[in-house]
């Protein structure tokens, strides 16, 4: 498997994936999340052109999709943390949009991979009823940190992990 940026080549090959994720989320009860064409084909050329979306392709194909975003206030969301706290204060990297098309296992693990080869602390939200993804951050380590609200106002569990030696 191997992660590299998207292009504006990918979209729709990654707007595929993300119709592929959406619906394996609401197999596994997540009727919430993802609704209302969210994300758009809009959202994915922005994040194409701020450089943040990445592919990872398996077998000669897309498989996954995922935003990354490193640098200065990665996610004004994160500031505010109810019923409880970040781990640390550090300069962290978040993942957004992360799907798979349900075709090949280990996805998620590539995508927090090339994350962790960027930065060693990272911060990411699920919604509450994602419990694929809830269950695949616990195993991997990741730590709850309580409930962050995102642009249209509605909650989402926060997690987070650093692999700092500190």
């Amino acid at each position: 498997m191997q992660i590299r940026q998207a292009a504006k080549s990918d979209i729709d090959s990654i707007m595929m994936v993300l119709d592929e994720a959406r619906n394996i989320m609401r197999q596994n009860g997540n009727l919430m999340q993802w609704n209302n064409g969210y994300p758009s084909r809009e959202v994915i050329l922005e994040d194409i052109e701020l450089k943040q979306a990445f592919v990872c392709i398996a077998d000669s194909e897309i498989a996954g999709y995922s935003c990354f975003i490193y640098g200065d206030d990665p996610d004004p969301y994160y500031k505010v943390i109810e019923n409880g706290s970040w781990l640390n204060n550090k300069p962290y990297g978040v993942i957004h949009r992360l799907a798979t098309n349900g075709n090949v296992k280990g996805i998620a693990q590539s995508a927090f991979d090339f994350a962790f080869s960027v930065t060693d602390n990272i911060r990411v939200d699920t919604h509450h009823e994602n419990i694929p993804m809830q269950n695949f951050l616990k195993k991997s380590g990741f730590s709850y940190c309580g409930i962050i609200y995102v642009a249209d106002g509605t909650p989402r569990d926060a997690f987070q992990k650093d692999i700092s030696k500190e």
